[in-house]
């Protein structure tokens, strides 16, 4: 029977240690599953360390992938993010070729979006924009009426919230 692949997204908190990393990826990497986001990031324990893994699985290998995750004995804990308990953030940083008659137009765009341009040159300018993955897609979808030179982003990154936390909070 077929079962349509989903974007998934896991919390792993691990122990700050040399080739952790390795580890888990080359778990996921020999299991077939491709990561399409991977971000890692300290904790307030110097101790733990959070890698956020995006990626396409059915249910069923979903929940394979996680129970073998959990047997590393690297890893202290494994959450599995949705909409509901998660909260995610991407970074872009972008590289616009735009001389003065552009400018005011991009700092428009830029200002809706909440970012911030954190460089100026004579031919360019570069945009830092921080939210959700849909919001940085946006982005980049208005942007690409001007001369897009260079786009990074770091990934998702992402924490469970408690229950607390209004629904405004979490679309930026």
């Amino acid at each position: 029977m077929y079962r349509p692949l989903t974007k998934n997204i896991v919390s792993v908190l691990v122990q700050n240690k040399a080739n952790v990393l390795a580890r888990v990826v080359n778990m996921f990497g020999q299991r077939g599953f491709n990561i399409d986001s991977l971000t890692v990031s300290a904790t307030n324990d110097p101790k733990i360390s959070r890698i956020t893994i995006v990626f396409d699985a059915t249910e069923t290998s979903m929940q394979q992938i996680i129970t073998q995750t959990e047997k590393l004995e690297v890893v202290e804990s494994v959450t599995v993010l949705n909409r509901q308990n998660g909260l995610y953030r991407d970074m872009l940083l972008m590289r616009v070729s735009a001389g003065p008659e552009d400018r005011k137009a991009i700092k428009n765009i830029v200002d809706i979006y909440r970012g911030k341009i954190v460089d100026l040159s004579r031919d360019s300018l570069i945009i830092e924009l921080t939210g959700t993955p849909q919001k940085i897609n946006g982005f980049i979808d208005v942007m690409e009426d001007f001369s897009i030179a260079e786009v990074c982003r770091t990934g998702i990154t992402a924490i469970e919230v408690a229950d607390n936390v209004g629904e405004g909070d979490r679309d930026d």
